[in-house]
């Protein structure tokens, strides 16, 4: 089997043991802090989103101040049938927040044949801010969302692959690298929904959304200016030379099975992906959130998701750790099956909150007992799926497994919106009912394919024994 090239200056500076940032390169640094500036911009625009869409934009009074709007209500009403403003926004969401994982797809292909990663990422970077500012505007709405969608798709994939080409094939410390680049992440996460949050929710809408601008803009100069510590491109010979050599019979079995995996991955996540969409709207109507005489704002409740997430993963990481030194650590499809059934508890205690809430609004402790129980299964889901289909993936077609691991984003999240309209005609509890029974299949799915086809995905040492 070929191996991806690596240029000389990339290996004269992996020979030199690159530790200047916490034992890792320093372009690791670099690539992370660009990151957490990308992922600040593009959760604060998130958290507003489906509000602003629900309260503001959508109401009947603004909605036709946006341009194109009545076709795209036309295309959506044309499926579902007719939509109220929270329905037709959770719909809206629910298609950005799905495309924003199809688009990685198409990213990675121009970066692979047309501009290389660099270039992909900082007209990506570029799009996405030119997006953010242009929410300030209502009849720009839709092509703002289409420079963001645009934008991540250039950028989200093609920043995670630079990660992995700072380290040699070998390398033990890329897991890490990952893991640290995901912190990062966390920690965006976090800060997002309090500040551009708190800037559209208390002050104006447009004030949260340009806020979000300016941390897009913040880490597009943050990755020009670690450019040099970054890893050269491949040479267009080398990556021409990998597409020519043929896979095996073992390598297209592991491929078709990672596809077929993907609607089971899309039960798996709607819980979580719920937490962006109808949980917000479920706990403006029902949970208490004044504190000492202040309304705190629904988009906190995802930094504190975002918090716990980050605790839970630390926890997930530390356990197997410790696991480990004591027997076998099992492959990723029983961790991910052992994440949903964990996962499927979070919508299920929702049903006792929603039947608490026909009497009353219930109080916070829910929506931390909703993450808590979420983020401790969703840790072994999304992170461990993305290790398994890197790991599984032909080394040549690793980028564009990647981008098909993604798609069950996509789908999940465009499924989550069209669920999320039925807040408006299903009760509290049969709602997160439904939630809860979906992830429970998935877990049970993930179950099986494990003891039918997990030897296929295992790492080709161990399938041998």
């Amino acid at each position: 089997m070929s191996s991806i090239a690596i240029p000389a200056a990339a290996a004269a500076a992996r020979q030199r043991g690159d530790r200047a940032f916490l034992g890792h390169p320093a372009g690791l640094g670099w690539l992370s802090f660009c990151e957490l500036w990308e992922r600040f911009s593009f959760y604060g625009m998130q958290a507003l989103l489906v509000l602003y869409l629900s309260n503001w934009l959508f109401k009947p009074e603004n909605i036709g101040n946006v341009a194109g709007m009545e076709a795209l209500r036309h295309a959506i009403e044309g499926v579902t049938g007719p939509r109220t403003p929270q329905q037709l926004a959770s719909a809206v969401f629910g298609l950005y927040a799905g495309f924003v994982y199809l688009t990685p797809l198409f990213g990675g292909m121009i970066a692979d044949r047309l501009l290389g990663r660099t270039k992909t990422v900082v007209i990506g970077a570029s799009l996405m801010a030119l997006g953010h500012f242009l929410m300030a505007f209502e009849a720009s709405f839709l092509i703002a969302l289409v420079c963001l969608l645009l934008g991540v798709g250039c950028f989200k994939g093609n920043i995670a692959a630079q990660v992995g080409d700072l380290y040699a094939p070998g390398d033990t410390r890329r897991a890490s690298a990952f893991q640290i680049f995901m912190l990062a992440v966390q920690i965006a996460v976090i800060a997002a929904p309090i500040v551009c949050g708190t800037l559209g929710e208390k002050v104006a809408w447009h004030w949260g959304f340009g806020a979000a601008g300016v941390g897009m803009v913040i880490g597009l100069f943050v990755y020009l200016a670690g450019r040099k510590w970054l890893p050269p491109e491949q040479s267009r010979d080398k990556i021409e030379q990998q597409a020519r050599t043929p896979m095996s019979s073992r390598e297209k079995t592991a491929i078709a099975l990672l596809v077929l995996l993907l609607p089971v991955l899309m039960l798996s996540i709607v819980g979580n992906q719920q937490y962006y969409n109808a949980f917000p709207l479920w706990s403006e109507k029902h949970m208490d959130l004044v504190l000492l005489g202040w309304q705190v704002p629904v988009t906190w409740l995802q930094a504190v998701d975002a918090a716990i997430s980050t605790i839970t993963m630390l926890l997930t990481l530390g356990f197997w750790k410790w696991w480990s030194t004591r027997r076998q650590e099992p492959d990723e499809l029983t961790k991910m099956a052992l994440g949903a059934l964990i996962a499927c508890g979070a919508p299920a205690l929702m049903i006792l909150a929603a039947g608490i809430a026909e009497h009353g609004k219930v109080s916070f402790a829910w929506s931390l007992a909703y993450t808590i129980v979420n983020d401790f299964g969703f840790a072994n889901i999304l992170p461990v799926g993305l290790a398994l289909y890197s790991r599984a993936a032909p080394h040549r077609m690793e980028g564009l497994l990647i981008g098909i691991y993604y798609l069950h984003l996509f789908v999940g999240n465009i499924f989550v919106g069209w669920l999320a309209g039925l807040l408006d005609t299903m009760s509290g509890q049969q709602f997160w009912g439904l939630h809860a029974v979906l992830v429970a299949a998935a877990a049970v799915l993930l179950f099986a394919a494990k003891m039918l086809f997990g030897k296929v995905l295992l790492p080709t040492e161990k399938a041998a024994t």
